[in-house]
């Protein structure tokens, strides 16, 4: 099983787009007919311009006039610049733009800037699903790449609940934090201690 690491392990591979034309109700109709709550605005040359969310369209579409929404379209109504993710991106880089943002999803671009996928909170949170003893592995992958190359025998690896617990003997020349912090880093991963002896 391949190890969630970038958004594009995670993301959503559909994208729901619109057009720089596209009318209020065809908007509209995106969003109940596809269930999401933003949809990202595409350029003539299929690039992501913009983005229109719910929001947008009850805050900036006339309630009070009797003319209508017809002259409304995406170009009018969407938030832009657009905050976009590469699919190369890490989860932790992706949840950070939507934490600043206090956004529920982001499009995922190609490098010429054209939507490839779509990320949200829930895709991220994924993750967190992953088993213990896939954690487990992950772990000492890392240990072993990084900071072990030449094994870790004298280490064990124990995760209960996504929370790593990693015992054992050490090299001299490997910080006890610094591997603490590795395994932190994994995906998955709640929290993680450690509890070491530093080998002679």
């Amino acid at each position: 099983m391949k190890h969630p690491r970038t958004v594009d392990d995670v993301m959503t591979h559909a994208v729901v787009s619109v057009r720089l034309d596209a009318p209020v109700r065809e908007i509209v109709r995106s969003f109940r007919r596809w269930g999401v709550s933003a949809v990202p605005v595409l350029s003539a040359a299929g690039r992501v311009v913009g983005v229109v969310s719910e929001a947008d369209v009850l805050g900036k579409v006339p309630g009070d006039d009797h003319e209508g929404t017809g002259g409304s379209t995406a170009v009018h109504l969407m938030s832009a610049p657009p905050v976009t993710v590469p699919r190369g991106a890490t989860l932790a880089g992706a949840a950070r733009l939507l934490g600043r943002g206090h956004l529920k999803r982001l499009p995922v671009v190609d490098d010429d800037g054209r939507p490839v996928g779509v990320v949200s909170r829930g895709d991220l949170l994924k993750v967190y699903l992953r088993s213990d003893a896939e954690l487990a592995e992950d772990v000492r992958h890392e240990l072993l790449t990084h900071l072990l190359p030449e094994g870790d025998s004298a280490l064990t690896i124990r995760v209960v609940e996504g929370v790593v617990t990693i015992a054992g003997r050490l090299p001299e020349s490997v910080p006890a934090d610094l591997v603490v912090r590795l395994a932190r880093a994994v995906p998955g991963v709640v929290d993680a201690s450690a509890e070491f002896t530093t080998a002679s």
